[in-house]
């Protein structure tokens, strides 16, 4: 008999514990200075009033309902307590509202249940703000830090290049609990636009954007233009590199500077002195760095003889579809005039047969 009534009583405390498990949803329950919060218990709204209710924060007593009610001073007009859920209501909300909340009911025809929740209270994300030390950066060379400072409570961070998160790698360093970003030996790719997206549990906000300035090149060098050009014509070379910012340029004709400081070439007439190798050198006066092209050869040359032949050949036919042109022409001139004298002759006859008419 003995033992039955010692399992009776553990079943109690069992069942008590699981419905003390139930007494508030997963939590905690989160929520901004100054706002309201409901500390909502998950119990079914009953008509029969719990025997006791009581609310603590820590140790420290909020609220008791019994045969007499009880609100600790600090907490009048700014708590309400709802009878029928044992839920509780909190206003004006402070930093200081934060942490631990427990609630202990007991059903008039049940074991007394017990639910502890946390209330964390946080100050909202504002006034977000992104600086540089540096924006005007040499590839390779120069290291960068930005800073991220905002307004609220227990902040976590979040930084964007463009539309990509920023990883922590070798080059890359996140510090300050996220609050700073540096970046060694930058690459052009690092220009940005940076953002850093600041957030706790209950707002968020998000920088300006910062863009960063970073010099590099000049490489990849090249000439565009022919190879043979004829002479008398316009020979006209480009040269292009991969430079920020634009590179001077520097034009070399066998082994000799040659007075071109643009990224053109232009010779109006080319002349034999022209041919030969020709080589161009981008220079960066930022990054301090050149580099030159490949050799680019030009060969200046005389007409062909499949040229000249084509040309004597075009003069020939020329020619002779003039000649043909000017005979066509006399021939048609000659036939459309008949010669005068026949006309005077035929003239001649027609008088003598009035003549012999007459006489007749």
């Amino acid at each position: 008999m003995e033992k039955a009534v010692r399992c009776i009583v553990v079943l109690g405390i069992i069942s008590g514990l699981s419905e003390a498990a139930r007494v508030f949803p997963d939590g905690p329950f989160n929520a901004s200075v100054g706002e309201t919060v409901t500390l909502r218990t998950t119990l079914t709204p009953t008509n029969t009033p719990f025997t006791v209710v009581s609310w603590k924060f820590g140790s420290k007593d909020i609220i008791s309902s019994h045969s007499v009610n009880f609100t600790a001073p600090e907490y009048e007009d700014r708590i309400t307590f709802f009878p029928s859920t044992a839920s509780l209501e909190l206003r004006g909300l402070t930093l200081n509202d934060s942490g631990e909340y427990t609630v202990s009911i007991t059903p008039a025809d049940s074991f007394s249940i017990v639910g502890t929740t946390r209330l964390d209270v946080f100050v909202l994300v504002s006034n977000v703000t992104l600086t540089s030390n540096s924006t005007d950066l040499v590839e390779f060379s120069s290291s960068v830090r930005l800073s991220c400072s905002s307004s609220g409570s227990s902040l976590s961070f979040w930084w964007m290049n463009s539309s990509s998160e920023v990883a922590h790698i070798d080059r890359v360093q996140i510090t300050d609990g996220g609050a700073t970003l540096t970046i060694v030996n930058v690459t052009r790719y690092d220009q940005g636009p940076f953002r850093c997206h600041v957030f706790n549990p209950v707002s968020n906000g998000t920088s300006d954007p910062v863009n960063l300035s970073i010099s590099y090149g000049p490489e990849n060098v090249r000439i565009k233009g022919p190879n043979e050009i004829i002479f008398k014509h316009i020979l006209k070379l480009s040269c292009s590199a991969d430079s920020t910012p634009a590179p001077s340029y520097t034009w070399i004709l066998n082994d000799q500077e040659i007075p071109y400081n643009t990224s053109e070439f232009i010779k109006e007439e080319a002349d034999y002195s022209d041919s030969g190798d020709y080589t161009c050198r981008a220079q960066n006066d930022i990054t301090e760095r050149s580099s030159s092209s490949a050799v680019h050869h030009v060969a200046v040359t005389d007409l062909s003889d499949g040229a000249i032949a084509g040309i004597v050949i075009a003069c020939l036919i020329v020619a002779f579809a003039g000649v043909a042109g000017g005979y066509v022409f006399f021939k048609k001139n000659i036939k459309a005039k008949p010669h005068s004298g026949n006309t005077e002759q035929e003239n001649m006859y027609e008088n003598i047969s009035v003549i012999y008419d007459k006489k007749i």
